[in-house]
């Protein structure tokens, strides 16, 4: 194994240290409850902080640069969303190769995740950067974006794809701290970078004393200076804080591509971000037969989407914090603790979701007034709100159940479910049943769709081999609790 080559310390030897010298999995002990709850409120509100920083920037390209940078920004941003995907799945991969290593208590596992990552998204973001950068403009181009828009587009794209190494790299550092018990850091540093985006956005699209007006790449400037900065303070903090997570000088040797770690992040990762990919491309379809019902039909499903970003933020958030708090109790093989980690997870997705979907209803012509103002679109937006809202307490079952079963390493069956459910039930549904029901059609769709993703993982959770899964060829876990 590539894995002899590096000359491992006696302190990180996977055998367990003592209690003062190595990393405590902190998810393997205590009341699980309380404990997920807790370790799904920092994952939350990074989830609603980076929704509201996307939209502050939007409103500040739209009111200093117009529409025109509003459409540039969201054509580049369909590309970055693409990245993203990949970034978000290798990212997952070794969130769970870092639970499992803790709570296995095998911190060379967790040591040489974290090196091989670093080189390999180092590598990746750098190649595609600078592929990116040469061929942003053609890229562009083949996604038909407006002439209009394509000169700003591609200033606003090329500063981005300098900034991917950034951007993955804080990314992966996030994540992993997630995956060792740690959501609150993340949290923290996101806001830091948050604040410091939006401040600058103004001051680099319009310019101020010496820093000259750049439009377009001054807002993917601003997002670039704050990912470093952000990215620099939370590395400064690992070292500080002495965090486990961190290469000691002793352990640069770790930072190089192991093979099996590689191995590990590809075929575990791309999976993971293939959902993403499956969920977005699903909503493109549905829209497309959205549009053929009008734009007053279309305005109301718009607004319907902006609100159900926020409802399905609890059971996202929830399902992060399961996948990390199960990858840790799978290494640990603390099998009760996984199983009774699922059912709280369900159980916390069911009430928080199924109270954001109540409260939008008790409110719901307020609600959609917000964005529709006296718009006969109010109304349609409340028959859809009605049809499809609860449908995101399923997805949000189905979506604890996946992290559960893809803390073991088990991927490839909950894409499978999701492929099934989104283009071979869902979108033949809606396009199916058009003629005869209308608009309806559509909406119901919602819950078909999350229903069949709900019962598939439920059996496959309840039936399927997913406990026999591995991340690693060669992967020693800990001895079975008693």
């Amino acid at each position: 194994m590539l894995r002899s080559q590096v000359s491992e310390p006696k302190e990180m030897s996977a055998a367990p240290a003592p209690a003062g010298r190595r990393a405590a999995p902190v998810l393997v002990e205590g009341p699980i409850a309380k404990t997920l709850f807790l370790f799904s409120l920092p994952i939350l509100g990074s989830s609603i902080l980076q929704s509201l920083n996307a939209s502050i920037n939007a409103i500040w390209i739209g009111r200093l640069i117009g529409a025109n940078g509003l459409s540039a920004a969201a054509n580049a941003n369909s590309i970055m969303f693409f990245l993203m995907s990949v970034g978000f799945g290798l990212g997952m991969a070794a969130t769970i190769l870092v639970g499992q290593g803790l709570g296995a208590r095998n911190i060379v596992q967790v040591k040489r995740t974290v090196g091989s990552t670093l080189v390999f998204f180092a590598v990746l973001s750098l190649i595609i950067g600078a592929g990116g950068f040469v061929f942003a403009p053609h890229m562009l181009d083949a996604m038909r974006t407006p002439p209009e828009v394509i000169g700003l587009a591609s200033a606003y794209l090329r500063v981005i794809f300098v900034s991917l190494p950034a951007i993955y790299f804080y990314t992966f550092v996030m994540m992993a701290l997630r995956g060792a018990g740690d959501a609150r850091t993340p949290f923290i540093f996101l806001t830091l970078s948050a604040v410091l985006d939006v401040g600058f956005n103004p001051i680099l699209i319009l310019g101020f004393g010496p820093i000259p007006a750049l439009g377009m790449a001054g807002s993917a400037l601003a997002t670039l200076i704050s990912q470093w900065i952000g990215l620099i303070a939370m590395v400064w903090w690992l070292y500080r804080s002495k965090n486990p997570l961190r290469l000691t000088r002793g352990e640069f040797g770790y930072l190089r591509l192991d093979g099996e770690i590689l191995r590990a992040l590809i075929a575990k990762g791309l999976p993971m971000g293939l959902q993403m990919i499956v969920m977005s491309s699903s909503m493109l379809m549905m829209i497309s037969l959205v549009n053929f019902y009008g734009a007053i039909t279309v305005a109301a499903y718009g607004a319907c989407f902006q609100l159900w970003s926020y409802i399905q933020m609890p059971a996202m958030a929830v399902g992060t914090a399961v996948s990390s708090m199960a990858a840790q109790n799978v290494g640990a093989q603390r099998w009760d603790r996984v199983a009774r980690t699922a059912a709280i997870g369900v159980l916390y997705n069911v009430l928080l979701t199924g109270a954001l979907v109540l409260l939008v209803t008790a409110i719901d012509r307020d609600a959609y007034a917000l964005f529709l103002g006296d718009s006969p679109a109010v109304e349609i937006a409340r028959h859809i709100h009605f049809i499809a809202s609860w449908s995101f307490i399923l997805f949000g079952v189905a979506f604890v159940l996946s992290s559960v079963v893809r803390a073991t390493g088990a991927v490839i069956a909950p894409l499978i479910f999701l492929f099934v459910a989104m283009w071979l039930v869902r979108i033949p549904f809606a396009y199916g049943l058009s003629p005869s029901w209308g608009a309806d059609a559509i909406w119901w769709s919602f819950p078909v769709g999350s229903g069949t993703s709900m019962l598939l993982l439920l059996a496959y959770y309840r039936f399927g081999g997913w406990k026999k899964a591995k991340m690693l060829e060669h992967q020693a876990l800990a001895a079975p609790a008693e």
